[in-house]
C-alpha cells in the first residue's frame, strides 16, 4: 500500500539534502577570495583590545553576500580565540525592520532570558552595555537587508550602535557590517556614512557562468551520490543561471533537477529534469531593466509586487490604486490614466509583468489581469525600494 513512499529516504541521487539549504555555510567560498581579503583588511585591528571594524557589503541577488559576511565572522570567531571573546548576532531587517526589534533581536541573541517587550531603544542599548561589559566579549552586529530598516525607521539605530562606547571607559566592544543591495549608501545620512568610512564598502559583482559552474559542482560533490550528476548537467546549470548571475538560483536548479531523477526512480540525472526546472523556476531580478524604465513605471511596478506577493493576479483597476497609494508614499503626483496604461504596456514588453483579458466579475464587460510568473515579486520589490528614491531626486 505505501509503496510509493519506498523512494523517500532511499538517496538513490540525493546524499546529503541540508547542502542545498539556504543556511548552508561551505567551508570554502568559490571564487571570493579576493573579497574575503578586502574585508579582512577592514577588520586588521579587530585583534587588539579596543579594535573595531565596520563595513558594508552590497551586490545583486545571488552574489553571495549573506553567506560570505557569515564565513567570515565563523573564521574570525575561530582565529581570534585566543585573543579576543568575539560574538556575532545576525538580524534580518526584513523581519526586523524597526529600531525597537533590531535592539530585541540582538539583546535576545546575547540572552535568551532577556524580557522581549515593554522596553524602549534606549533601555535596551542600556542592556547590551551592560552584557558587553559583563561577558567581556566583543559583538559583531550584521544587519542583513539593512535597507528595509532604514526605509521603515532610518538610521538612527545604527549611529547609537556606533556610538555605543562613548563615555566609558573601554572601548572597542561593538563592530558593525551592513548588508543590501546597491545604492544602500543612499539610504544613510552624513554622519553614518562619515563613520562607517566610505572606504570600507565592498562591491561583490554576480557570478559568472565559470563561477556559477564551480559553484554547483562544489554542490555536487558535497551533496550527491557520487557518479549520480555528469559534467554535462552542470554545464546546462551553469548556462541557465548565468545572465542571472544568480548562485543561489543554480544550486535551486541543481536540487530541483536532483529531485526530479529521484521522483522518476532513476539514480542519475538528465538533461531533460534540469530543463523542465528551469520551466518552473521564476527568475531573479533583471536589474538592468529594471533600472531603465521610467520612475513613474517603478512606482506602479512596486504597487503591484506588493499585491503580487499575495495573490496571483492583480486588475488594472487595482493596479491604479495601488499606484496611487504608492505615489502618495513617495510624495509624488500620478499619471493619467493614459500614461499609467502605457507604462503597464511597457512592463509587459519588458517581459516584467503579463497581460491577459479576462471576463468581469462585475457586468458583462472584461478586464485585464496583471501577473508576474517570470519573477519573484519579493526581490523586484527589494530592488525598486532600493532604485527609487535615486532615480526620484535626478
Amino acid at each position: 500500500m505505501s509503496s510509493y513512499l519506498d523512494r523517500i529516504g532511499a538517496g538513490l541521487v540525493l546524499a546529503n539534502p541540508e547542502v542545498f539549504g539556504f543556511d548552508y555555510i561551505p567551508e570554502d567560498l568559490v571564487g571570493r577570495d579576493e573579497i574575503q581579503g578586502q574585508l579582512a583588511s577592514i577588520f586588521s585591528s579587530i585583534a587588539h583590545p579596543e579594535g573595531t571594524g565596520r563595513a558594508v557589503v552590497t551586490g545583486p541577488v545571488g552574489s553571495g553576500k549573506t553567506v560570505l559576511v557569515k564565513r567570515f565572522c565563523i573564521d574570525l570567531e575561530r582565529h581570534l580565540a585566543e585573543k579576543r571573546n568575539i560574538k556575532t548576532v545576525h538580524v534580518n531587517c526584513r523581519n526586523a525592520a524597526t529600531a525597537s526589534r533590531v535592539m530585541q533581536k540582538i539583546v535576545q541573541d546575547l540572552d535568551p532570558g532577556h524580557p522581549d517587550r515593554g522596553l524602549g531603544v534606549g533601555e535596551l542599548l542600556t542592556s547590551l552595555r551592560r552584557m558587553m561589559k559583563g561577558q567581556n566579549s566583543h559583538l559583531i552586529v550584521v544587519l542583513d537587508e539593512v535597507d528595509h530598516l532604514l526605509r521603515q525607521s532610518g538610521d538612527d539605530v545604527i549611529y547609537k550602535l556606533m556610538r555605543i562606547d562613548e563615555d566609558r571607559d573601554k572601548a572597542g566592544t561593538l563592530s558593525l557590517i551592513l548588508i543590501s543591495q546597491e545604492q544602500v549608501l543612499d539610504l544613510l545620512e552624513g554622519a553614518v556614512i562619515s563613520r562607517m568610512g566610505r572606504t570600507n564598502h565592498i562591491r561583490i559583482p554576480p557570478y559568472d557562468e565559470q563561477g556559477l559552474l564551480k559553484i554547483v559542482s562544489q554542490r555536487r560533490d558535497l551533496g550527491l551520490v557520487t557518479g549520480t550528476c555528469p559534467d554535462e548537467i552542470l554545464d546546462l546549470i551553469s548556462q541557465a543561471a548565468a545572465p542571472s548571475g544568480d548562485a543561489r538560483q543554480s544550486i535551486e536548479l541543481l536540487e530541483g533537477a536532483a529531485k526530479r531523477a529521484e521522483a522518476s526512480g532513476r539514480s542519475s540525472i538528465e538533461s531533460k529534469d534540469v530543463q523542465k526546472t528551469v520551466v518552473t523556476m521564476p527568475t531573479n531580478v533583471d536589474s538592468m531593466a529594471l533600472e531603465e524604465i521610467p520612475p513613474h513605471a517603478m512606482l506602479i511596478l512596486l504597487g503591484l509586487c506588493r499585491r503580487l506577493k499575495r495573490q496571483e493576479n492583480v486588475t488594472t483597476g487595482e493596479a491604479e490604486k495601488l499606484y496611487n497609494v504608492v505615489c502618495e508614499e513617495y510624495d509624488q503626483d500620478p499619471k493619467g490614466y493614459t500614461t499609467f496604461w502605457k507604462h503597464i504596456k511597457r512592463l509587459a514588453q519588458e517581459d516584467i509583468v503579463v497581460t491577459r483579458t479576462a471576463k468581469s466579475e462585475v457586468g458583462r464587460g472584461r478586464t485585464q489581469h496583471i501577473s508576474m510568473p517570470h519573477m519573484l515579486p519579493s526581490d523586484v520589490a527589494r530592488r525598486l525600494e532600493t532604485l527609487i528614491p535615486t532615480r526620484l531626486r535626478r
